[in-house]
């Protein structure tokens, strides 16, 4: 019978580059996922192995092309693996390749200590001529200002309604380009700094209320951005009972929990007319 679509490739390569200034240093941190997708049809019928690039192979090159090309921005880089795979393999007819960047924060003045950063991991997606950039793993919590009101209730609900719990959540975001920004770098910091700023200016009366927002932001922060899609898992802070202890607990004492958690996820994007009558973006959800 014969295979249908198929991809293969090297997964979590790990790769630690040192840029080395007179008394200073620099430190990336990569983990890269290739992904190959070709004329393979041989080596899944008759054990014909004779175009296909060894995954080991996709490992060396990741190292060697980022010591020559690891210089900029992680989707420029992306862009350097996947158009080499591409011209490398006889078989190949297109390449994806996943980047992402954990950071390190350096310790104090010192110029060649570090400690794991905090604020997200930064990610891309380079898969033929589209790329996809983004951040994960970038968790913030705010202790007020937020609500779960005028639900629907039913036989099973339980959960009571509040105007004021802690709102905490893990933000997923991915954005796609409507055209290719100056500067991937500027961009990407503009555009976590859009989301770090937004979640904490307003009242949230749902978690999606927030991700429309957050989503505006980016929007406008990042012109070059053509939608945003979000996934904000609720990480619920329940007030812990105290009374059976006779103390109170005014919204000082909560039971952090990690699953299960709600899970709202949604995409914000440009209207085709990207500006209204009144210069405002607009956006849907």
């Amino acid at each position: 019978m014969p295979i249908g679509a198929n991809r293969y490739g090297k997964g979590e390569v790990r790769l630690v580059k040192v840029v080395r200034t007179p008394g200073r240093h620099e430190l990336r941190d990569l983990t890269v996922h290739v992904s190959l997708e070709g004329e393979f049809e041989a080596a899944h019928t008759v054990g014909d192995n004779t175009d296909l690039l060894a995954t080991d192979t996709m490992r060396n090159t990741v190292y060697a092309l980022g010591k020559t090309t690891l210089d900029g921005s992680i989707e420029a880089f992306g862009r350097a693996l996947v158009d080499h795979f591409v011209e490398a393999g006889p078989s190949v007819t297109g390449a994806r390749v996943r980047i992402e960047e954990h950071p390190w924060a350096r310790l104090g003045s010192h110029e060649h200590a570090f400690q794991r950063g905090s604020g997200g991991t930064r990610v891309c997606s380079v898969d033929g001529d589209t790329v996809t950039s983004g951040i994960e793993d970038l968790l913030v919590l705010k202790t007020t200002g937020s609500g779960w009101e005028g639900y629907l209730h039913e036989q099973y609900t339980s959960l009571p309604e509040t105007d004021d719990r802690i709102l905490c959540t893990v933000v997923t975001a991915s954005w796609e380009w409507g055209s290719e920004p100056a500067d991937y770098d500027a961009a990407f910091e503009a555009a976590r700094a859009a989301i770090l700023d937004t979640f904490g200016d307003h009242y949230s009366p749902s978690v999606q209320y927030t991700l429309l927002r957050l989503g505006e932001a980016v929007l406008e922060a990042v012109p070059e951005i053509a939608r945003v899609h979000f996934a904000l898992p609720n990480r619920h802070h329940l007030l812990f009972d105290l009374g059976r202890f006779g103390l109170e607990n005014d919204h000082e004492i909560f039971h952090a929990t990690t699953e299960p958690y709600g899970l709202i996820e949604g995409t914000v994007e440009r209207s085709p007319v990207s500006q209204n009558s009144n210069g405002r973006l607009v956006t849907t959800a």
